[in-house]
């Protein structure tokens, strides 16, 4: 369904919704002036409330837009986002459009500055990863006026166009393979999940499928923090000394996975004979690891560049504005720690 088009909102917006002139909206949204505390929080009120961010180039360019597309991810510590904004780098280069990076640490208040920043200078369209928003933030990007693309998942309602793959789907067949190997004994490792939207999905969709077979999680291990591998190794260690029947370790991500690989070969454990282990995202770093981790390949690089090419098709002139779903279909691969079933 096409959504009616949205115009950036003005100072005017601002001063019909709190009842005061453009000339009191613009001093408090500039700091500026003489004006009473009631007013002040009035204003921002409405100002947050619609969405509002202050146009810093107004009648600077005709276009009232610049050659920047406004990139927001959570982390570029995590190995996953590099190659997300190759995609879109290496898309966008034959385009007068330029990617500038917002981080948001996997923080709704974070997100909100970052957006509040960038949007101010009014870029060309925006590509940010995942669905889940505050509702400041999504009144920022559903007002924005610009093409905004939501990346890395499609489980959810997205404002405009997004390109992903399901989580949930991603995390059923891993699970899927997995019981058809023979495993049974499962234990999940990964990240806490308030904030980290897509591994929280990735669990749901792969305990609901153990259930269904009447399978139960056995054990699970989580942490705050960046995926490394020494993380995965004392994950896996407090895990196997709690719940030494395991027979199959599933990590949310390649980092910490490699971790735990590492430790159970130090440990003389037979893989995938005695113990199996899978992780997620498919990076190619670790591929000179002694043995080759299961993993599922997130499509990274492909996401960017769809991302990308959807952002510069807009700019046409005759462009189409109605909002698109791109779902990627991520594959297994089994390499040397998970039995094929």
């Amino acid at each position: 369904m096409t959504k009616p088009p949205k115009r950036p909102l003005t100072l005017r917006d601002v001063s019909e919704a709190s009842g005061v002139s453009e000339m009191t909206v613009s001093r408090v949204l500039r700091n500026k002036g003489d004006v009473s505390e009631a007013t002040r929080k009035r204003v921002q009120t409405a100002a947050k409330t619609l969405g509002y961010v202050p146009n810093k180039i107004a009648g600077a360019l005709a276009s009232q837009r610049v050659n920047l597309v406004a990139v927001i991810i959570p982390s570029l510590g995590n190995m996953v986002f590099p190659e997300v904004l190759a995609g879109i780098s290496e898309t966008l280069d034959d385009t007068e459009l330029q990617p500038v990076v917002g981080v948001t640490d996997y923080s709704p208040e974070k997100e909100e500055k970052v957006l509040f920043e960038m949007l101010s200078w009014r870029p060309s369209g925006v590509i940010i990863a995942g669905l889940e928003h505050s509702d400041a933030s999504r009144a920022m990007l559903s007002q924005a006026g610009i093409p905004v693309v939501e990346i890395m998942d499609v489980d959810g309602d997205p404002i405009d166009t997004c390109v992903g793959i399901s989580h949930r789907r991603a995390g059923r067949k891993m699970a899927e393979e997995i019981l058809a190997a023979g495993f049974r004994r499962i234990g999940f490792l990964g990240t806490k999940m308030p904030l980290d939207h897509r591994a929280r999905k990735r669990f749901e969709g792969f305990t609901r499928t153990l259930g269904k077979e009447g399978v139960e999680i056995a054990d699970q291990e989580f942490y705050s923090g960046g995926s490394a591998l020494a993380k995965g190794r004392e994950m896996t260690e407090a895990m196997l000394n709690r719940t030494p029947d395991i027979d199959f370790l599933y990590f949310s991500n390649d980092m910490i996975g490699a971790g735990g690989l590492l430790y159970l070969l130090e440990k003389g454990i037979d893989i995938p004979g005695q113990i199996g282990l899978a992780g997620f995202n498919g990076v190619e770093l670790l591929q000179g690891l002694p043995r080759k981790l299961a993993t599922m390949d997130a499509c990274r690089r492909e996401i960017g560049q769809k991302a990308a090419e959807i952002i510069a098709a807009r700019q046409e002139d005759n462009a189409s504005d109605e909002p698109v779903l791109i779902e990627l279909s991520p594959k297994i691969e089994f390499g040397d720690t998970l039995r094929r079933g």
